[in-house]
């Protein structure tokens, strides 16, 4: 697992956010450096990780990343402390923002008392909703868009693991229910798609954060559906913040004349340090 740090010269900061990207993105996009580059201004060191196979050198095991993945965060999560970092505040975008409120909710007695606060933005938190409406005619220039790259680290682990990784259908899947199905169920141990869906979404895991978290969602978010605006488990968890604004689209929230600096940057440092 490829990570990448962002530390002031001669630093001894022990205040570190972790930045998580989304579906098919890295450490080097726009999203996740404008928000190190902002929380950094503001005095803190940055972690931005890349999920297994997305920072330009393949993974080294046939398992992908997906939705659900917890083990990988948990082990960075703590390679950080391990450093010295006394307070760790979270940050995720759209899937890395699944992964991070499922992370703190499954199992909140074991998450490290250093994480102090969480910020996500745009998260698919019902899967299987969200996987359809993205898999429909209308969302269907998103689908293609990743499945291009989906594909291609399929063919790569095809050759990787040729007794593992089977390409021949892959042709044929043109949807994230069909790719769930033949690739990502499978090789992490899932039934098949809606199995992966329904335990993989942070959906079913809100109601037991124990961290101060942001969830903001907009309103014109084309990847989301009503299902993924948890306002039942925001007003009975007061630990899970939900703000849900007119527009941002999904990892959008620019603003006008603001130097190219996000909105969601600076509510992100606003939540977190104050």
């Amino acid at each position: 697992m490829d990570i990448d740090w962002h530390i002031k010269p001669q630093s001894n900061n022990k205040t570190v956010v972790l930045i998580n990207h989304g579906l098919e993105g890295n450490s080097r996009k726009k999203y996740p450096l404008g928000m190190a580059r902002r929380l950094t201004l503001l005095g803190i060191d940055a972690v931005c990780m890349n999920f297994r196979g997305c920072s330009g050198t393949p993974n080294r095991l046939p398992r992908l990343y997906h939705s659900g993945v917890t083990d990988d965060l948990d082990t960075i999560i703590r390679h950080v402390i391990k450093k010295g970092y006394e307070n760790v505040f979270l940050v995720g975008f759209s899937m890395g923002g699944n992964q991070l409120l499922k992370y703190l909710g499954e199992n909140p007695e074991q998450v490290p008392s250093q994480i102090r606060a969480a910020t996500v933005f745009s998260v698919p938190c019902d899967l299987s909703a969200s996987s359809a409406k993205l898999d429909s005619t209308i969302s269907r220039i998103y689908v293609m868009y990743f499945m291009r790259s989906l594909r291609a680290k399929i063919r790569l682990k095809a050759k990787m693991f040729p007794q593992v990784v089977d390409p021949r259908d892959l042709n044929r899947t043109w949807t994230f229910r069909d790719f769930d199905n033949r690739y990502t169920a499978p090789l992490n141990g899932f039934r098949d798609a809606e199995d992966y869906y329904a335990k993989a979404s942070c959906l079913h895991f809100l109601k037991n954060i124990r961290i101060p978290s942001l969830l903001v969602q907009a309103q014109d978010d084309p990847f989301l559906t009503p299902s993924c605006f948890p306002l039942e488990q925001a007003s009975k968890n007061p630990n899970l913040f939900l703000e849900i604004p007119k527009y941002g689209g999904h990892v959008g929230f620019h603003l006008l004349d603001s130097n190219n600096i996000y909105w969601s940057e600076y509510r992100a440092g606003k939540f977190l340090l104050g």
